[in-house]
């Protein structure tokens, strides 16, 4: 697919997901950008047998029916999708939210920036760092 990859983006909000999909296609047109508006949606389409699963998932964490923790927390339990890296993409800065979805298993967090050029940039840089997938550790 020369370096092209599948991206899916979990966000309720339908202009940040096509600011999301507009960003990957210019890194790479022939990457692919899957879409889902919450958590069970997402869920839903990767568990259904699509074709390829995807090489990233950046999930926000406040959405309907499912937010982005519960996600999380489901797709580190299932054995076909837990090495998949999920980067949280959030307004949220806090530790709190960072630390939690560390030990959640997220690879990465960043916090949705406002400009198209910063968020594409940071997509390139979350998708480049070499990485190991992470354990999931439930918190007591």
């Amino acid at each position: 697919m020369n370096g092209a990859l599948i991206y899916l983006i979990v966000d309720d909000d339908a202009d940040d997901r096509e600011f999301f999909r507009e960003a990957v296609a210019e890194i790479n047109s022939s990457s692919v950008c899957l879409m889902a508006d919450n958590g069970a949606e997402a869920l839903r389409k990767l568990r259904s047998g699509i074709k390829h699963l995807p090489d990233y998932i950046f999930l926000d964490l406040n959405m309907h029916l499912m937010d982005g923790r519960k996600c999380l927390v489901e797709l580190k339990k299932d054995i076909n999708l837990k090495n998949i890296p999920v980067i949280i993409l959030t307004t949220s800065s806090a530790q709190k939210d960072i630390d939690e979805t560390r030990n959640l298993g997220a690879s990465d967090f960043l916090t949705k920036p406002s400009e198209y050029q910063k968020l594409r940039s940071e997509i390139i840089a979350v998708t480049q760092k070499d990485r190991s997938p992470q354990p999931y550790r439930p918190t007591v």
